[in-house]
This record gives structure tokens, C-alpha cells and sequence, in this order.
């Protein structure tokens, strides 16, 4: 089905290729407006409920990621979600995930922003598409931040998790050679 000439899906997972997941209220419903790479769908399910399900198809509960972000960075509010950390996917809400109003965002994705008009600021995507947030700046650069916090510090804990691994294997391969 479709409505302005987009696609309507029951349920969506997040992917490497999602860059926005926006509030969009059809017929009195909030429903969700996903934006990737290569177009546009309308979802029935809230930008939330697609951050939940999506943390489940990955093999972790959205409480279990929020509790990991809290362990790592210790930010509990508004706080940004691992959805898959080695496909990189990682997304940060504009405001509560209760409120209706949230927007969540890939950090991947972001290229640039810049402020806008009326305490708002409008994102540039890798790709050109651009989105306009009922956010301020500087309440996004501090989502920004947080989630680029976040990324580091498990990149840096998967890394040294490789090098303690390849070290074993090495020592294991020596160990075999002088036997």
C-alpha cells in the first residue's frame, strides 16, 4: 500500500543503510517515517518501537543496550543505543524515547549541521538528504557527542578484545612449532 506515494510497512529492522527514523502521524496514529540511502517508508510502528525491535533482531533488549550505555558512559537520559556495534549501527534520540516527538538518528550518517531558525537545527546526511529537527544545536552536538563517546569506547574494548585474541593465537601457534 501506499500514501503520498510511499511505501507503507507493517515492521522495519534498522540496517547500516537507515539514516533517520521520524515521528509521522497518519490518520490520528503515530506511526514512524524511515529514511535510508535509497528512499523513504512510512511504518506502523512508532520511531521507539522500531529502535525496540531492532535491538531484539540483533540478539539484545533495548534495556539491555540502554543498561550497556549506562555502563560505558554512564549516560542514562536520552541515551544513545548500540543497536549492532560491529555493523556499526548506532542511533541517538533528539529528545525522550517516550516523547512523541523523538527522532532517532544514525551517527554514522551525519555529515554535518548547522542551526536553524527558532531553536532548531537541520542535519546533512552522507548521501545530500537533509532533515530539519525541533532540537537546538546545542542539545544535538551533546547527542552527537555522547554517541560518538559511545562508539570509541566500544571500538577500543572490541579492538583490545582482537589484539588479546590474535596474542593467544600466536603464542598457541608458537608453542605447537617448538614441540
Amino acid at each position: 500500500m501506499k500514501v503520498n506515494e510511499f511505501i507503507i510497512l507493517n515492521h522495519f529492522v534498522v540496517s547500516r543503510y537507515t539514516m533517520a527514523i521520524l515521528p509521522y502521524l497518519l490518520n490520528n496514529d503515530l506511526y514512524a517515517k524511515v529514511v535510508e540511502e535509497d528512499g523513504e517508508y512510512i511504518v506502523k510502528q512508532t520511531p521507539l518501537d522500531i529502535i525496540r525491535h531492532s535491538c531484539d533482531y540483533y540478539g539484545c533488549s533495548f534495556q539491555g543496550r540502554k543498561e550497556g550505555t549506562k555502563a560505558v558512559i554512564g549516560i542514562t537520559h536520552k541515551a544513545p543505543i548500540a543497536i549492532e556495534p560491529s555493523n556499526e549501527i548506532y542511533f541517538f534520540p533528539t529528545a525522550s524515547p517516550k516523547d512523541s516527538c523523538c527522532v532517532w538518528l544514525s551517527h554514522m550518517h551525519v555529515y554535518r549541521y548547522e542551526p536553524a531558525k527558532y531553536e532548531r537545527t537541520v542535519v546533512y546526511f552522507r548521501n545530500g538528504k537533509s532533515v530539519v529537527l525541533d532540537v537546538s544545536c546545542k542539545s544535538f552536538i551533546n547527542q552527537l557527542h555522547r554517541t560518538a563517546q559511545l562508539r570509541t569506547k566500544l571500538s577500543e574494548r572490541m579492538e583490545a578484545r582482537e589484539r588479546k585474541l590474535q596474542y593467544v593465537y600466536r603464542m598457541q601457534q608458537e608453542k605447537h612449532v617448538t614441540e
